[in-house]
């Protein structure tokens, strides 16, 4: 009776009833699919500024999301997406493009990547490998709701609305968030795997979350 139940629990998706410490894993999302993604808890219910870090390995050339983030009246609450053109990849808040170009994307290795955004000045701005993207502005207004948060699919409405063709195949680790602007220096030092202050809305080494569909957790790999 309990393999039943452990079986039934990895098809129907694996929960996380307290934080996990995922500190040496990896998320694989091992195929394009409209269903398999990792929903991510926060209590946060108003943010005035962001920051997501994350470590990502992939092969895709084609667009698809790194980090999705919706609230009821905004699927692109904060969205967190690579563009089909190579070198851009955008960062949306509350429903604003923003394409940051000239972005230093590679197949088959692991990067970093992180984005920031504070509604006091409104402006985004992409770091990846530790190296800054331009400044640009997005939204000044803070983003307020129930937060739904999912890796591996893009939210086109609160919850849900995946397409495949926009969905992570690859890897993702060490993902973190914060409700303000990291700082450059921290940011460097994430990049380089130095020291950092863990994310107080999304901590890696703390972590809640619902598997839903084929997503292994593994072992990460040397990066």
């Amino acid at each position: 009776m309990a393999l039943v139940c452990i079986f039934l629990s990895l098809l129907l998706g694996l929960s996380a009833a307290v934080p996990q410490d995922l500190s040496g894993k990896m998320l694989v999302f091992p195929q394009e699919t409209n269903t398999a993604h990792v929903r991510l808890t926060t209590s946060r219910q108003n943010l005035g500024a962001v920051t997501v870090c994350m470590r990502y390995f992939t092969d895709l050339t084609r667009a698809f999301s790194f980090f999705s983030l919706s609230i009821p009246s905004q699927s692109n609450a904060l969205l967190i997406y690579k563009q089909p053109v190579r070198d851009e990849i955008s960062v949306t808040v509350k429903n604003i493009d923003t394409i940051l170009k000239g972005q230093d994307f590679q197949i088959n290795r692991w990067q970093s990547l992180c984005a920031t955004w504070e509604a006091a000045s409104g402006v985004v701005q992409l770091w990846i490998d530790g190296k800054p993207s331009t400044i640009k502005f997005a939204s000044n207004a803070n983003i307020g709701g129930p937060i739904i948060i999912v890796l591996g699919q893009d939210q086109d409405n609160y919850g849900g609305g995946f397409d495949k063709a926009q969905s992570f195949v690859g890897m993702m680790t060490d993902v973190h968030m914060w409700d303000y602007v990291l700082s450059p220096q921290h940011i460097d030092n994430y990049s380089q795997k130095l020291n950092f202050p863990a994310g107080n809305v999304l901590n890696w080494k703390s972590m809640e979350f619902q598997i839903t569909g084929r997503v292994l957790i593994q072992k990460e790999q040397n990066k």
